[in-house]
């Protein structure tokens, strides 16, 4: 089969959860694959260096067919400037999927944003969506200027994608639910839990940290509201002055972040900036526990961010500020303490309570997310599924 892998993302930028290997392992699996995708400029905006933008460019990245697509670049709070990014690529990829559709038989297509599969849909191309992202609810939780104002004709494009789209894949089992509430056939949705962007062979080794040290790496945005785990740590400064948090990571919020830890004169909070993956995983197994945080909205509730599957396949104890799937997959893993998200006092206390409890028992929480991980979420589980889901819609596109 033929596949064209439709992504407005792909590395080298950062935290792409189907990137390189995922094509690898559709080729193992007898596949031609093709990515389509634009030029990286994720999260800075910038176009990285060594790219320039241009009509096409043609490039292999580990032995990975890449075909990128000129975009306009930009990652902010305007939605105007978001929106030009999202409808450039969507002109780019439409124009070279109508032009070169027959050269494939199918196209997976990852979402968001939404406008990747309204380009496969006006192409005409067979296609199968990832719906990673919940759209519009997700615009509407993105706090950027303007966005309320895109939040009806958003719905629209999704209804049309999801009518058109030959099967789709959702990442929760809460997303699922909500597409069939929204007129998606049940038996056109199927459930593949996300893996891990860089899967551990296996649970790494005990904290190295001088003090008891817990880590969060990732984007720091408003889906994550960090604003919540500053004031924790002014609680933790107060109660636990040993205690520190270490931050990895960039986005819209940075700044606000550091000047607000600045203001309370706060000195456990370490901001370490972005790092490459070899070193987050390092620093991760250095720490004693890693941290997840959502904001307090219903959206969340059905979603699982990726970092849920990283943070269990790294073998440490997590202390979590979620609810609903993602917050049952921790609680269910063992690995974890679970608290309301928007609760820094709440969050402080977990913090805390992890701290107090024997190393050996913290080594244990670690060890069962990681066999918890590779029982339920890894990534071979999750292509075999996804390969299977392919090669089923190429056959039923054959008979029809």
């Amino acid at each position: 089969m033929r596949i064209a892998y439709v992504t407005q993302w792909f590395e080298p930028e950062p935290n792409i959860i189907k990137g390189i290997a995922f094509v690898q392992a559709l080729e193992a699996a007898g596949h031609e694959v093709t990515v389509i995708t634009g030029f990286p400029n994720y999260p800075s905006g910038q176009i990285y260096s060594g790219y320039r933008l241009r009509l096409v460019q043609h490039e292999t990245i580990g032995g990975v067919r890449v075909i990128r697509l000129p975009l306009y670049p930009s990652h902010n709070r305007s939605s105007l400037q978001r929106s030009l990014n999202y409808l450039s690529f969507f002109l780019s990829a439409l124009a070279y999927l109508t032009l070169r559709r027959s050269r494939f038989d199918l196209a997976y297509v990852y979402h968001p944003p939404i406008t990747v599969g309204l380009a496969a849909a006006l192409s005409r191309i067979p296609f199968v969506l990832d719906v990673q992202d919940l759209w519009p609810d997700m615009i509407a939780a993105a706090d950027m200027k303007g966005a309320s104002k895109l939040v009806g004709s958003v719905g629209r494009c999704c209804r049309f994608v999801y009518a058109r789209a030959m099967a789709i894949v959702t990442q929760s089992k809460g997303m699922r639910h909500a597409l069939i509430a929204r007129g998606v056939p049940g038996e056109k949705l199927s459930v593949i839990r996300n893996w891990a962007t860089d899967e551990p062979a296996s649970a790494l080794g005990t904290s190295s940290a001088e003090r008891f040290t817990v880590a969060y790496g990732g984007n720091f945005g408003p889906a994550q509201q960090l604003c919540n785990l500053i004031k924790a740590a002014a609680i933790l400064e107060r109660q636990r002055p040993d205690i520190r948090i270490a931050l990895y990571g960039s986005g819209v919020d940075d700044e606000a972040l550091r000047g607000e830890a600045d203001r309370l004169r706060l000195t456990n909070v370490t901001f370490a900036g972005r790092v490459p993956a070899a070193a987050i995983a390092r620093e991760f197994a250095r720490s004693d526990a890693l941290l997840l945080h959502l904001a307090a909205d219903p959206l969340f509730a059905i979603t699982i961010p990726s970092k849920t599957q990283y943070y269990l396949a790294m073998g440490r104890p997590i202390v979590a500020a979620v609810s609903g799937e993602a917050a049952q997959i921790l609680r269910d893993s063992g690995a974890a303490l679970v608290v309301p998200p928007a609760d820094p006092n709440a969050l402080a206390a977990a913090i805390m309570q992890l701290a107090e409890r024997p190393r050996a028992e913290r080594e244990q929480m670690g060890q069962a997310g990681a066999r918890f991980y590779r029982e339920h979420l890894s990534f071979s589980r999750g292509t075999r599924r996804t390969i299977a889901l392919l090669e089923g819609t190429y056959k039923a596109l054959a008979v029809g």
